[in-house]
């Protein structure tokens, strides 16, 4: 393993590290490794395409990519621009975590191959948990973003320029596998769909490389943007990783060996919740980080503990399993990584959504409605439906999502109005944590009257 490691590390990584590594460790700059003391945007590298790294650290890039001029459309063209079609429809944006998906690279005439491409990679996503589980608590936006040449910057060869909508480019920063954008010219996509909370840009090539905008946008609102060559699936894994950054605020769990200032990590604990300086015994005695997962079987492979060697330090830190998605390509997340994507999920989207208005009074031949997503995890589990008359519990009712204001006649006696509401629960046992327990609820209440 350590020399199948030794072999990922490219010429690319030490472009990427080089100016981290003037940070002694245990310094401010060693405590977070990715703050480079340079202007520009901090994107994440992905890792070499003939390795298993999710990662090779971290780079800043001009936000304007190449600063190219926008490009010039005919009527035609500019007729299909920045279209918008809702490609997953699972309920109002307010309630859902909502997913843009720009292309770049994609001339009118590809516009079909765009939305296939947004499918499959959707198709990609939703086959790693717990997208696979969730993914009816999201939304997918395509926005059509029409380029006058095929293909990307980039590829095949650096020299290779195209003229596209988003100016998507290889070899940003000098990594051939850093697939950059024009953050401008892509916001000028995404605020054209009603909400964003996460982006993906897919670039119309094969060619093996993406990028991790990881930082909320200060205009828009969403938690990041993910790069990816629309045609390569590996790329696909590398989007996938980027959002355990952006939605589950999870770090890196991979290390580099051999690189000087990266033996040992002497900093303080860190913040984010999937690395730590303590071991298993010390999470365990003060109840601290992953200490709810310890010692339980991980899907990607083994047992839960505190394993030497993360965020980019062979030493110091240590990482939840051996091997999971916010490492290695190809893996899934570990448990501690599951729970955190949850929790990302709940920050955007809630799980209870009116159908019928709650604005006026029902009355006896009306319906109280609600739209609650059903999960579609391998196990069958479900939402937990709750329905309350004045804050008591009609069990009656449990699992419904619609009740008939006439079918409580025999519990509303009186003219008086009363507050009828459904409350849905997820019950997740992928979630030991009380606090983002609390999240996982909805209410809908609505005013009745006979």
């Amino acid at each position: 393993m350590r020399s199948a490691r030794r072999g990922a590390m490219t010429a690319g990584v030490a472009v990427a590290l080089a100016a981290v590594l003037a940070a002694a460790p245990g310094s401010a700059a060693a405590a977070d490794p990715t703050a480079l003391p340079t202007a520009g945007v901090e994107v994440e590298i992905p890792g070499p395409e003939d390795g298993t790294l999710a990662g090779s650290g971290h780079a800043h890039v001009s936000p304007e990519g190449r600063n190219q001029p926008a490009s010039r459309l005919t009527a035609t063209e500019a007729v299909a621009d920045g279209e918008v079609a809702k490609m997953v429809d699972n309920g109002p944006t307010a309630d859902r975590l909502d997913i843009v998906v720009v292309g770049d690279g994609y001339t009118v005439a590809e516009l079909p191959r765009f939305h296939a491409d947004a499918q499959k990679k959707w198709a990609e996503l939703t086959a790693v948990e717990p997208y696979t589980t969730y993914r009816n608590l999201f939304n997918v936006w395509t926005v059509d973003a029409v380029s006058n040449q095929s293909g990307v910057s980039g590829d095949p060869s650096p020299g290779t320029l195209r003229d596209t909508a988003l100016g998507s480019y290889f070899w940003c920063d000098g990594i051939e596998r850093l697939l950059c954008v024009d953050q401008d010219k892509v916001d000028g996509y995404v605020a054209k769909a009603p909400e964003a909370d996460l982006v993906l840009v897919l670039a119309n090539s094969t060619k093996y490389g993406g990028a991790g905008y990881n930082e909320p946008s200060k205009t828009l609102g969403y938690e990041g943007i993910s790069t990816a060559s629309a045609g390569n699936e590996k790329s696909g894994q590398v989007a996938i990783h980027e959002t355990g950054h952006s939605l589950g605020k999870l770090a890196d769990e991979y290390f580099y060996p051999d690189y000087p200032g990266y033996e040992r990590y002497v900093g303080p604990e860190p913040a984010d919740s999937n690395i730590t300086t303590l071991t298993a015994d010390e999470m365990a005695d003060r109840g601290a980080k992953w200490h709810r997962w310890l010692g339980e079987q991980s899907p990607d492979g083994g047992t839960v503990g505190a394993y030497e060697g993360g965020g980019y330090y062979v030493t110091g830190l240590r990482r939840p399993t051996e091997n999971s998605l916010m490492r290695s390509l190809g893996k899934p997340f570990n448990l501690p990584g599951v729970e955190a994507m949850i929790a990302g999920f709940y920050r955007e989207a809630r799980i209870a959504s009116p159908v019928t208005a709650t604005d006026r009074t029902l009355r006896r031949g009306d319906t109280a409605t609600a739209l609650v997503p059903r999960l579609t995890g391998a196990d069958g589990r479900q939402l937990t439906i709750r329905w309350y008359l004045d804050g008591r519990e009609v069990k009656s009712l449990a699992g419904r999502t619609d009740v008939r204001v006439s079918d409580l006649t025999l519990r509303l006696l009186d003219l008086r109005r009363h507050t009828l509401s459904l409350t849905a629960e997820d019950r997740s046992p992928s979630v030991r944590d009380r606090a983002v327990a609390r999240t996982m609820k909805s209410t809908v209440s609505w005013t009745v009257r006979l």
